[in-house]
């Protein structure tokens, strides 16, 4: 073992005694309760067979061949952006591999030297990777608290860029759009607004929050990524043609990437056009979020004193504690419930959660089920 992998085995063993240690595990023939396919149609045997009529009417290549700026660049890709502006209602949109490289890209490329970045403290580690390869100065606020965010707002000058999302995932919370707006205008600063657990969930054909609201011309840019409540893979980011326009010439993780292949491409927009034709999934997945709610307020006062209140498809149980958290966890994995853990550092001590994540094939007696489950696990061990 040479030394710094002496050093590299001693930070490991930190972590497993820490009981933070994370390891990767196969895929689980568990109730999925921890999985973001909100929707349904990661799985889904219909959005398959189109996905696979598309790409067979087409000519389809393996791979991009290099980067979009290079070979990889098509017009089915560009008919594709063009399509997503039309969903999101924005002057243009730009495709990127997976949501944390857009995040990487419009961070690291918009705020400059003389600037300042602030951001909610729960926002994705992807955007505050991309602040850090910024020139950017870097301040976080306290989460949704625009209080914290207005007092250092006015203490700071150059361009000020407040980073926000429209779903938090450790909490399920919805972040504050209309306040941080009207900030916005107050202190002439710009807003980069993160729709990765909102889109397909909430908006007309599945355009997320801000669309909902109508608010989406007030933002500098938005993120909408397609892994989770769509089901496939990439992202986009939507904003003017100015913004768009200086990505493809300023943002390395666009420049530098080798473009998606084709039936990535294929598989976005069948996704799109399945939802648009069975949009009734909105309010199913909005149905399984009242019932779990109702069915906690009504029948499990000890979870009922542990969730954090959320209206999203994200549910969270406070447990504390690396070891108890994953302790309860177990338990529901041993009765057929796949609730994973959420353990610090990826959550502050003490804070440890369970998150619960709801879909459309959950069944009532599923949800009913693992939540006595849990709330007897939480009695028996007076957690």
């Amino acid at each position: 073992m040479t030394s710094i992998e002496k050093t590299l085995f001693d930070k490991l063993l930190q972590r497993k005694i820490d009981g933070n240690y994370r390891s990767l595990k196969p895929g689980s023939n568990k109730i999925d309760f921890c999985s973001n396919d909100y929707l349904g149609l990661a799985s889904n045997k219909d959005l398959f067979e189109l996905i696979d009529k598309n790409i067979k009417a087409g000519k389809i290549k393996n791979g991009a061949g290099g980067s979009r700026l290079l070979s990889g660049n098509s017009q089915y890709a560009e008919e594709l952006e063009e399509y997503l502006s039309s969903i999101f209602n924005s002057e243009k949109s730009l495709f990127f591999n997976s949501g944390y490289t857009a995040n990487l890209a419009i961070l690291s490329a918009i705020p400059q030297k003389g600037d300042t970045i602030f951001y909610d403290q729960l926002i994705h580690a992807s955007l505050r990777e991309g602040g850090r390869l910024s020139f950017a100065e870097q301040f976080s606020f306290k989460h949704n608290d625009l209080n914290d965010l207005e007092s250092k707002l006015k203490r700071t000058k150059g361009n000020k860029f407040i980073v926000a999302e429209s779903v938090y995932s450790m909490d399920g919370d919805f972040g504050n759009l209309e306040g941080l707006l009207q900030l916005c205008e107050k202190y002439n600063s710009y807003l980069i607004w993160d729709e990765a657990h909102s889109t397909g969930i909430w908006g007309e054909k599945g355009n997320g929050i801000a669309c909902s609201k109508n608010l989406q011309e007030k933002i500098l840019a938005r993120i909408y990524t397609f892994g989770k409540g769509m089901g496939v893979h990439g992202a986009i980011i939507a904003g003017s043609e100015i913004l768009i326009n200086y990505l493809i010439n300023y943002a390395r993780p666009f420049i530098y990437t080798t473009a998606p292949p084709l039936h990535n491409l294929i598989s976005v927009k069948s996704s799109f056009e399945f939802l648009i034709n069975n949009i009734f999934l909105q309010n199913k997945i909005s149905e399984k979020i009242k019932f779990f709610k109702n069915m906690v307020s009504n029948n499990f006062i000890d979870i009922k004193n542990r969730l954090i209140p959320s209206h999203s498809p994200i549910q969270i149980i406070t447990i504390g504690g690396n070891q108890r958290t994953r302790f309860v966890s177990e338990k529901l994995q041993n009765e057929g419930f796949d609730v994973r853990p959420v353990l610090s550092p990826t959550v502050k001590t003490n804070s440890e959660r369970l998150r619960v994540c709801l879909h459309v094939f959950n069944t009532d007696k599923e949800i009913k089920e693992m939540l006595t489950v849990l709330n007897n696990c939480l009695i028996e061990d007076a957690i």
